[in-house]
């Protein structure tokens, strides 16, 4: 998960770290095909739509964007990671949230992930309900 300095999602007005975290997106979506760029948009616009308050972070070393409460490990809720034919939705607490559509995936005692396929898949009910669970489950961080 990343380190370093942390920036807040962008909002309204001209925030020089919003538009510097822009850039920071860009750059590493860029890397790749124009199919899994359009599902870590869609992916990207529906946590920020559930968390709002997200400070999020792009880690071009992990090549993934991070989303938390902080940038600390106890406040790492998500992170948003390209695979070759799909995008991995990481979920910090995803050995114990609940699943009743069966869609969170991994053998990690704590971390496990949801495969996001499709710009649809990105704001379907089903993983809105699983960003709902991980937020539910560190209300605080």
């Amino acid at each position: 998960m990343p380190h370093g300095g942390e920036r807040r999602a962008p909002g309204p007005g001209h925030d020089p770290d919003a538009a510097a975290l822009e850039r920071d997106v860009d750059r590493l979506l860029s890397e790749h095909s124009a199919e899994l760029q359009s599902i870590e948009r869609a992916l990207r616009a529906t946590i920020r739509a559930e968390f709002p308050d997200a400070v999020e972070q792009v880690d071009f070393g992990n090549k993934l964007i991070a989303f938390g409460r902080s940038m600390k490990i106890r406040g790492l809720l998500f992170a948003i990671i390209a695979h070759k034919g799909h995008v991995n939705l990481q979920l910090a607490d995803g050995a114990v949230l609940p699943d009743p559509d069966g869609l969170i995936e991994g053998t990690g005692k704590g971390i496990r992930h949801v495969k996001i396929r499709s710009v649809e898949a990105a704001s379907s009910p089903a993983v809105v309900a699983v960003i709902d669970a991980q937020l539910a489950a560190r209300p605080e961080g």
